[in-house]
């Protein structure tokens, strides 16, 4: 015994030294495909656009200054703030958090019923979920608009029921948008609901129900608090993709509903693009999104203190 102990001591120790081994193709990875080009971003922000496309390799802060300020059209003004790209943040945060709230209104029964299914049924239900979106998002994006249009699928059927007397306008306008926010990343909230109330204790809920609390307290104080976690990674999961997406925008809204995420698509597009002020445009969102989460995960952080 005492052998045996040594030896798995020292095997131990051995795996313990060889792990920043082990771990370093994982980590080059990481810092190649998720730091480097963050990185890449940070300084291009910094640099000089060059008239035919591309940068000159010469410091300047002129990329925030257009995010944030006026100067006028040939920059001889006394600076103002530059309200066009706060708009379009604004905008895209609207979006992005109505798509959020559409997906948890629909997700979180989704996910209730098919956590509530027999065990052997519940792979199917996740596969059904899961099955259009091994189509390219472009696909998808194209295949909404064409139900949505004016003499598209919907719009007949509804007038076929007589539910309206013309068509509706929906293509071109937030809802459209918001549908293919929706759309897109519906299962991004699904499924971390879903794996949260799987886990989930459903005694608890019965012996709500014996001490004569309705299905709406057992709901509010029982089922909800347990599955927060997972509600919580479902919003995140859908609101982060969704703030900086730029397909829905251009196919679905056009251009009277500009999202920083199609804002930042057009800088690097051909030759007239701005890649500094793309670049800007990309470190300002990623910086939002890392405050976001760092909000999240400090309420989080409380809340785990108080409980």
């Amino acid at each position: 015994m005492a052998g045996g102990t040594v030896s798995g001591s020292t095997a131990s120790s051995t795996y313990r030294e060889a792990r920043g081994w082990l771990l370093l193709p994982a980590w080059s990875v990481l810092l190649f495909f998720s730091l480097a080009p963050v990185i890449m971003m940070l300084i291009y922000s910094f640099l000089t656009k060059e008239h035919r496309g591309g940068v000159i390799w010469e410091f300047s802060l002129s990329a925030y200054d257009q995010f944030f300020l006026d100067r006028g059209l040939f920059g001889d003004e006394p600076p103002r703030i530059q309200w066009t790209y706060i708009a379009i943040f604004w905008r895209s945060i609207w979006q992005a958090g109505a798509a959020t709230l559409m997906s948890l209104v629909v997700g979180f029964p989704t996910a209730y019923f098919i956590a509530t299914r027999p065990a052997t049924a519940r792979p199917l239900w996740v596969f059904l979920i899961t099955i259009p979106y091994w189509v390219n998002l472009l696909i998808r994006t194209v295949s909404m608009k064409f139900l949505l249009r004016e003499q598209g699928p919907l719009n007949d059927f509804l007038q076929w029921t007589g539910a309206i007397d013309s068509p509706l306008q929906i293509v071109n306008t937030n809802l459209a948008v918001q549908i293919g926010l929706f759309y897109s990343y519906l299962p991004f909230m699904v499924l971390p609901i879903y794996a949260a109330v799987e886990r989930y204790d459903f005694a608890l809920s019965e012996a709500a129900a014996d001490l004569y609390a309705s299905k709406w307290t057992t709901l509010r104080r029982i089922l909800l608090p347990a599955v927060k976690p997972g509600v919580i990674a479902g919003c995140i999961l859908v609101f982060v993709p969704s703030l900086g997406s730029f397909l829905a925008p251009d196919l679905l809204g056009g251009a009277r509903n500009f999202m920083i995420g199609s804002l930042i698509e057009e800088q690097f597009k051909g030759n007239a693009g701005n890649w500094p002020f793309g670049a800007a445009a990309s470190m300002i969102l990623l910086t939002l999104v890392l405050l976001l989460l760092l909000v999240f995960a400090r309420q989080q952080a409380r809340a785990e203190r108080r409980s």
